[in-house]
């Protein structure tokens, strides 16, 4: 009833190239109606780990009708296909494709492939009119990738044409680009997207504030995996610039700044954490420097917020909302 005070997304319809989310079925409770629900703004669910292993064909195959018919597709997890490579049975996915798999999720979280292996397996996959999704990482946080290994990794993927990368995080924290606590590495996101744009990656982001992060430096076209169910309509509101209750809790936003997810987030800090610094509103964001600078530029132009001298340090600067008795 409200459809008219949201924007909408560019790519509000399916099949998407861009801003995609993919859930994983983990046999958590769910029903029908839930998923009829948020199915618009579901692209993939991933069938976790090594269920298909240990759930009867018959079973399955009722699983993938349920989500294609609700205009979703479906992915075999990394698990499965790592695990068919080591008992050299990779050919045996002719199964997969009769069940109604429509993506061979493949990593090397416990093998290694050179890029001739690569070739070989992608091929018998493609000739199953499967399509393969790349994974670049490991799982565990004691055996992570260099940042040039991961480059390397990400550099023979894409001789192989790949559509998307998927970056793995595992539970999100310690993995990938994320430390110990959760946190983006920013510094390594960097470095990747500067070398390539970043939607040719499929960030797994299990963690809400990753989200959020993820969402608010690279706008609604981001594409997010690792997805729980329960997260999909906040995440949803967030690609369309609505904030959640992930955002610290609830607040009306009396003004609507202009801008992306990132201005808007870090206006809601000032509104309800003034005054504060600029390193606060990094530390609390998690976002770059940069955007958090460029954010609270665009907000002062705006004439949302004001700058001024720090009453404990003359060498800071705070930041507060400009209020209505003020105007």
């Amino acid at each position: 009833m409200f459809e008219d005070l949201v924007k909408k997304r560019v790519d509000s319809k399916k099949p998407r190239s861009e801003g995609l989310t993919y859930v994983t079925d983990k046999l958590d409770s769910s029903n029908k109606e839930s998923w009829e629900l948020i199915s618009p703004f579901v692209d993939v669910v991933k069938i976790n780990g090594t269920l298909p292993l240990i759930i009867s064909d018959s079973n399955i195959a009722k699983k993938i009708k349920f989500y294609h018919d609700l205009n979703i597709r479906v992915s075999v997890g990394s698990t499965l296909a790592e695990y068919a490579v080591i008992q050299n049975s990779f050919d045996r996915l002719s199964e997969a494709s009769k069940l109604g798999f429509d993506i061979i999720e493949i990593g090397e979280n416990i093998i290694d492939l050179n890029l001739e292996k690569k070739k070989k397996i992608q091929d018998i996959v493609e000739s199953l009119d499967l399509e393969v999704q790349w994974k670049v990482g490991k799982q565990d946080p004691r055996h992570q990738l260099s940042i040039e290994d991961m480059s390397t990794k990400i550099e023979e993927i894409l001789k192989l044409n790949s559509k998307k990368i998927i970056l793995e995080a595992n539970q999100g924290m310690g993995v990938g680009i994320y430390d110990e606590r959760g946190n983006v590495k920013w510094d390594l996101v960097g470095i990747i997207t500067n070398k390539h744009p970043p939607n040719q990656f499929i960030f797994e982001a299990p963690i809400e504030f990753q989200q959020f992060g993820l969402i608010a430096e690279f706008g609604e076209r981001v594409n997010l995996s690792e997805v729980n169910m329960e997260a999909v309509a906040a995440i949803e509101s967030k690609r369309r610039g609505i904030l959640s209750k992930s955002a610290f809790g609830n607040v009306y936003l009396r003004e609507d700044p202009e801008g992306g997810p990132a201005a808007k987030f870090i206006y809601y800090l000032i509104k309800t954490k003034n005054p504060i610094e600029q390193s606060e509103l990094i530390s609390l964001s998690r976002l770059p420097r940069r955007t958090v600078q460029s954010s609270v530029e665009d907000l002062r132009n705006q004439g949302l917020i004001v700058e001024r001298t720090s009453t404990d340090d003359a060498r800071k600067r705070t930041y507060y909302p400009v209020r209505s008795e003020w105007l």
